[in-house]
């Protein structure tokens, strides 16, 4: 038995979890419909747009909601699977990306520093800060594309919009800088994956776009499919009012901006007998002054969306670890389990919640809480945990200890174990409470990044009389032909073009004509 077995499932079944029960399922489903939503689902809130859903922080909070380019969605860390004496941090930005969201597609902010922050003692201050600043080249400001041609290289000259950004190292003491280190320097980024035409190997882009610096970290910022999982679809009248819309993956199809980051463990936990560090990102955005002001902050999942109330949520977006005993309350005496009481008759746990408080803002004693710990929100990792051969979704919840909340794997369940950690897992309330969607709809990489290639503009039906791998050509009727089409369907389409060139010139003519009249008129 480990010492963290009372964390652990033993209900019988497969080892450590317990076979899910039908009922609770169903239900689960609406109830995790009420974390997404937090206070929305009691109000009955009339359908959305899929854009305007809340994930696991996307769009959750009313200031940052306006400026997704700075507008952290998830965050990830983890004792790399490949590398393990290596931890490897993934932070998204920008949510909700459509695919073919053109001709302006989806870059990092010129003016915003986009940090991940580490702080290896407990004691809620970061001791290193790993920042990205990015910088947007136009090649040719003359047309409105965003590539000119088919883009085969990370250099070549028909990917119009590309950006660079600089990696700089900053360690802290007591929050004030006493070193900086620039780790890497025109790094190019990965671009948004327009389509097959414009981008027939995206992932030799992508490859192009992973660097390796001279101290053994790895670095990457590009587009990437959006890796958080989850039903959102609540607010169809509470799935449909029926229990018909549950089950379906809502960021199916959705990209982001990722930041990837692979360190050496030894570069980032305070010694070898103290591994645990403690994770977040942050974003600050450029200010009238000069300076930069915080807008953006992101640890462990669903904090801003279902935690804090709407009065806090641009406050704790802008606010340090440190000074988080102000939203303590929102932890002790959360609102989602009266919530779902008042909704679904399922009592909550006796308040306060310490349960919430030892997990979420210490971390696991034994596990990943580190010696002297000042509560704040953190995603907190052990780096000396193993890999796991084979990972449990419900990470330590079901006996697996180098999964959620001993940092965040990209294939943990979150929404699951969150939601049966609040309604008291840990304090007697056995439950299978999940929303009926446990993993993502694209398979992860096995390698840096590990996050999977995003969704390409092209990604829909064919037009009628194409074929797949249509050529680019740079004539007008050569451009329109599909691949492999007889020379007769050639004369047709080039006849037809010249057809509507000819009535073109035609209305043209006939327009001038009038014109020219109606100049002569005297009135």
């Amino acid at each position: 038995m480990t010492p963290f077995s009372s964390l652990s499932r033993g209900d019988g079944g497969t080892p450590g979890r317990s076979a899910p029960r039908e009922g609770h399922r169903g239900l689960a489903s609406l109830i995790c419909g009420a974390l997404a939503a937090g206070g929305l689902a009691a109000a009955g809130v009339a359908t959305l747009e899929p854009g305007e859903a809340a994930a696991s922080s996307h769009r959750e909070a009313p200031l940052v909601s306006g400026a997704p380019q700075y507008d952290n969605t998830d965050l990830y860390a983890f004792v790399s699977p490949d590398r393990p004496d290596t931890t490897t941090i993934v932070a998204n930005w920008i949510p909700f990306q459509e695919p073919a969201g053109g001709p302006n597609f989806y870059t990092f902010a010129d003016d915003a520093q986009y940090d991940l922050r580490i702080d290896n003692d407990g004691d809620a201050q970061e001791d290193l800060v790993f920042r990205y600043t990015f910088r947007t080249h136009v090649k040719n400001k003359d047309t409105f594309l965003y590539n000119t041609g088919p883009v085969h290289s990370l250099k070549d000259p028909t990917l119009n919009v590309t950006q660079t950004y600089s990696l700089d190292l900053i360690k802290l003491r007591h929050r004030k800088q006493v070193a900086r280190t620039r780790v890497a320097d025109g790094v190019p980024v990965a671009p948004s994956n327009v389509g097959k035409a414009s981008m027939p190997d995206y992932g030799r882009l992508r490859a192009e776009a992973v660097h390796k610096t001279a101290g053994g970290a790895a670095t990457f910022a590009g587009q990437a499919d959006d890796p958080f999982f989850a039903d959102l679809r609540v607010f169809d009248l509470l799935y449909g009012g029926n229990l018909s819309e549950v089950g379906n993956d809502t960021l199916k199809g959705y990209n982001v901006n990722t930041i990837a980051l692979q360190v050496p463990n030894d570069l980032i936990r305070e010694s070898e007998k103290q591994p645990v560090v403690g994770i977040w990102s942050t974003t600050q955005r450029g200010n009238a002054r000069g300076g930069f002001t915080q807008v953006s902050r992101l640890g462990n999942p669903l904090v801003n969306e279902v935690v804090n109330p709407q009065k806090d949520k641009d406050g704790f977006n802008a606010s340090s670890p440190y000074d988080d005993a102000q939203f303590l309350k929102n932890v002790t005496h959360p609102e989602l389990p009266k919530l779902i009481e008042q909704i679904y008759k399922i009592p909550a746990p006796a308040e306060p919640r310490n349960d919430l408080v030892d997990v979420f803002l210490k971390g696991v004693k034994g596990l990943n809480q580190q010696p002297y710990v000042r509560p704040s929100e953190q995603l907190r990792l052990n780096t000396s945990v193993e890999p796991s051969a084979h990972p449990k979704r419900l990470g330590v919840l079901d006996g697996d200890n180098a999964g959620f909340p001993n940092g965040r794997r990209l294939t943990d369940d979150v929404i699951d174990a969150a939601l049966q950690v609040v309604e008291g897992e840990l304090v007697g309330a056995k439950n299978d409470l999940g929303d009926a969607v446990d993993a993502n709809d694209k398979k992860f990489e096995k390698s840096f990044p590990y996050v999977a290639e995003p969704t390409a503009g092209s990604r829909g039906r064919l037009a009628k009389g194409t074929q797949s791998g249509a050529d680019v050509r740079s004539q007008l009727g050569d451009a329109l032909r599909p691949a492999g089409s007889s020379g007769s369907g050639d004369t047709v389409l080039i006849a037809g073009s010249a057809a509507a060139g000819a009535a073109g010139v035609l209305l043209i003519g006939t327009a001038l004509a009038w014109w020219r009249r109606r100049m002569q008129r005297p009135y």
